[in-house]
């Protein structure tokens, strides 16, 4: 499979195979949208939860969200029974939210054969799937999956200070335009407003159908019309890292290829006094 995501029906029917591992990877906090709120838990069959605010998170960081290392990678996968022939789907409880910054973490980390359930727990709701009460506990038997760190996925505000300054790559930002314009305050405590400057503003809920990605082909329009037909690296922000990968997953979903998120995004960027902030 080429894409990054898979849809529900594909999946109802994938559920019995032996390499295929489901993980639910929600966040509990969500910024930038109106959160889906469940009266019950409920999860896809033979789901394991795997947290990207405790178990995918670099504990040691004082950004928020930051990158895990490669270790605490490793153990993560590994305590869910991963290993290097399985078959990983990722979905949160959203829709689509967090699994895309899950699935370029497994990316990034050299895992290429994972996915992401195209619409979440919403779309498998609504397609009238069965689901279970209780998440399926951490397997008794660990995988054996190795991480093969790809450090040209993330970059670091070095990077796009330069690249912004030679015109060599395309800064997409993930969050609202009137965040992005400096029209409203930053929801985190004295950081500053604006953007990175020469960044293009694509809000996350534009390339989103309800709780799924629009098409390819709609994507693919909406990418050429906003960055051009330069085939420049494009490289994503947002507020923590979160939600610009959503745009990076539409944008593979559309074809491009030169990709890369800025993990530090909007609050590492915003709160540098020595880097410049851009309000138009």
């Amino acid at each position: 499979m080429d894409s990054p995501i898979v849809s529900t029906q594909w999946l109802a029917q994938h559920l019995d195979d032996q390499k295929l591992i489901i993980l639910d990877v929600s966040m509990d906090k969500i910024v930038g949208k109106e959160p889906i709120v469940y009266s019950r838990p409920c999860y896809i069959p033979t789901t394991q939860v795997l947290s990207l605010e405790r178990d995918l998170l670099d504990i040691q960081s004082s950004e928020p969200n930051a990158f895990p290392s490669t270790q605490q990678f490793e153990n993560a996968v590994q305590e869910v029974g991963i290993n290097d022939d399985s078959v990983v789907v990722l979905y949160d409880n959203q829709g689509i939210y967090s699994a895309p910054r899950a699935w370029w973490i497994f990316r990034t980390m050299g895992f290429n054969t994972v996915y992401i359930l195209d619409g979440g727990l919403p779309q498998w709701l609504a397609q009238g799937y069965e689901t279970v009460a209780l998440a399926q506990p951490a397997t008794t038997v660990k995988g054996t999956l190795k991480a093969r760190y790809q450090s040209r996925r993330v970059v670091s505000s070095d990077t796009i200070l330069v690249g912004v300054n030679t015109a060599a790559i395309k800064v997409i930002d993930a969050r609202s335009s009137k965040r992005f314009l400096a029209q409203s305050p930053e929801p985190r405590a004295g950081m500053r407003s604006g953007h990175i400057p020469t960044a293009l503003n694509l809000p996350f809920a534009q390339v989103l159908e309800r709780h799924c990605f629009k098409d390819a082909a709609t994507l693919a329009m909406l990418f050429s019309s906003l960055v051009g037909s330069e085939n420049k690296p494009m490289v994503f922000s947002c507020g923590s890292g979160i939600t610009a990968c959503i745009l990076l997953v539409a944008a593979s979903i559309a074809g491009y290829t030169q990709l890369a998120l800025y993990d530090g995004s909007w609050a590492q960027w915003g709160s540098d006094a020595n880097l410049p902030v851009a309000t138009d």
